[in-house]
């Protein structure tokens, strides 16, 4: 049975982009973010927020990828990622480019 419109939780998407000098993988960077929200949140924290990292939106040539999170911990995920300071033993910067309520207009900025 479906849950009605307005019980469901709204999601946000949220499109991060790795600044550094080598090129990661899917794997590597889900591992490296996971073990950030899971330091920032821990369990609880992290089933409220339910972060969900989109594999299928990963660019591998701009290093761009998509996270979808509830809206009421959009600044928290943020937070939790900026904390993140190496992926592999490599120096990075993940910056937040949009924030967006709609995937195909968070998926129009991986390519930019």
């Amino acid at each position: 049975m479906k849950l009605m419109p307005t019980l469901r939780s709204k999601k946000r998407y949220i499109v991060f982009e790795i600044v550094a000098d080598k090129k990661f993988t899917f794997t590597d960077i889900k591992i490296a973010v996971e073990s950030s929200w899971q330091q920032f949140w821990g369990d609880f924290g992290k089933a409220k927020a339910s972060p969900m990292l989109l594999k299928e939106k990963f660019n591998q040539d701009t290093q761009r990828f998509i996270i979808k999170v509830n809206n009421k911990h959009v600044d928290e995920l943020k937070a939790a990622m900026v904390l993140n300071k190496k992926i592999k033993n490599t120096t990075v910067i993940l910056k937040s480019i949009i924030t967006s309520g709609t995937l195909k207009k968070a998926s129009s900025c991986l390519n930019k």
